[in-house]
């Protein structure tokens, strides 16, 4: 089972070594963990894997090479007390959607959350009032409202205009295989190619002149020809753009190796004061939105990734961040970045078809000017159209 494992790992595109193998084997017979199905996934990981961009990976070969095994040895499995919390989740037809109306605005939503959080004594299931799960109130998980802060849980109806939790994100995978090469075709319609830095490539043309000029061997260098584009690039992650994952690692594969002068940045719905690198170390390692406004030239090309779905109150409110409290409103900055870089696309993964239901989509739009494309072979191609137009 072990060695089919390690197979399984090489043929995934994991650098996993007989070594690293016997180590595994060494641990297990040592009985470093107990013997838990969680506890050998863990060691596991930490013994193949040394690159965080594979663990969305190794997770799916862990899960394909030992399915129904580990739960088979007696293991004894627990019901989480959340699943035993929405048993008795309220289901509501979409008439009776209808009949519940929003609380207000953004200011009296969050007034009368702080009045609850003062008033609540325990806990509340199936009600229209305080913070509970499966009812109606617009705070809490499980039920429905148009519009609420959503209190753990998971997201199921996309209507929370702020979310109290700590939500965990992975980094995309910029190792991946294309599934097609049509991205980066697509991709390569931006490309100012320039041959600058030191002189590393053999010029044959200049060497034939200057040693039939010279009459001995005259041997000339010139530097090496490269794609002199400048680009940045910003990748919404998490919540609604879990499903869009496979699609943007296929663009963020492309414009890697498409792009020498490129640094990215993750952002979450919207972008606001700071931006990182690492999403397993968001919090602690940001990157203040004004320093990369300062330190890269108004030459650099723009492109969001995003599928602009959030709270409109995201885009229009300071404060409306479901992560933070942010001072200045989200579509202050992105008009921040427009005005800056004045060559910014954003590009959309739902299809353009629905945009016009969304909100936040027209705001988006509007703050960018109307430069949004979808995630799609011909809306890459026409956002490089637009990126490459004489300002």
């Amino acid at each position: 089972m072990l060695l089919n494992f390690l197979d399984a790992l090489r043929a995934a595109g994991i650098p996993a070594s007989i070594k690293e193998h016997l180590l595994l084997l060494e641990a297990l017979d040592r009985d470093v963990i107990e013997r838990r199905p969680e506890d050998f996934y863990y060691l596991a990981r930490a013994t193949y894997v040394k690159d965080e961009g594979l663990l969305d990976r190794f997770d799916q070969v862990f899960g394909q090479v030992f399915k129904g095994v580990l739960g088979s040895s007696g293991v004894e499995a627990e019901i989480p007390e959340e699943w035993l919390r929405l048993v008795a989740e309220k289901y509501l037809s979409p008439e009776e959607m209808e009949k519940i109306k929003s609380l207000g605005d953004w200011d009296e939503i969050m007034e009368t959350l702080k009045k609850r959080l003062e008033e609540q004594q325990g806990r509340h299931q199936g009600g229209n009032k305080w913070i509970g799960t499966g009812g109606t109130s617009p705070f809490g998980h499980g039920g429905y409202n148009p519009e609420g802060v959503r209190i753990g849980g998971t997201s199921k109806h996309k209507r929370a205009i702020k979310v109290w939790e700590k939500r965990d994100f992975a980094n995309l995978d910029n190792t991946k295989e294309l599934g097609t090469r049509n991205i980066k075709v697509a991709l390569r319609r931006l490309r100012r190619f320039a041959r600058e830095g030191s002189a590393e490539e053999l010029d044959l043309d200049e060497t034939i002149r200057g040693t039939a000029r010279q009459g001995w061997l005259d041997i000339r260098m010139r530097p090496e020809r490269h794609n002199a584009v400048k680009l940045l690039l910003f990748l919404d992650v998490g919540g609604s753009m879990d499903p869009f994952v496979k699609l943007c690692e296929e663009l963020f594969s492309a414009a890697t190796s498409e792009f020498k002068n490129m640094e990215f940045f993750y952002f979450h719905n919207c972008l606001y004061d700071g931006v990182w690198k690492d999403n397993r170390r968001r919090f602690a390692e940001r990157t203040p939105t004004w320093d990369i406004l300062h330190k890269y030239g108004h030459d650099y090309k723009v492109i969001f990734v995003g599928d602009a779905a959030m709270s409109p109150y995201e885009i229009s409110h300071p404060g409306g961040s479901v992560e933070h409290m942010n001072e200045e409103a989200g579509g202050v900055w992105l008009q921040r970045v427009a005005h800056t870089y004045p060559a910014t696309v954003w590009l959309n993964p739902t299809p353009e078809a629905h945009w016009g239901y969304s909100q936040s989509t027209r705001l988006i739009r509007e703050a960018m000017n109307d430069r949004m494309y979808p995630l799609t072979i011909e809306g890459i191609d026409a956002a490089m159209r637009e990126l490459t137009r004489k300002r």
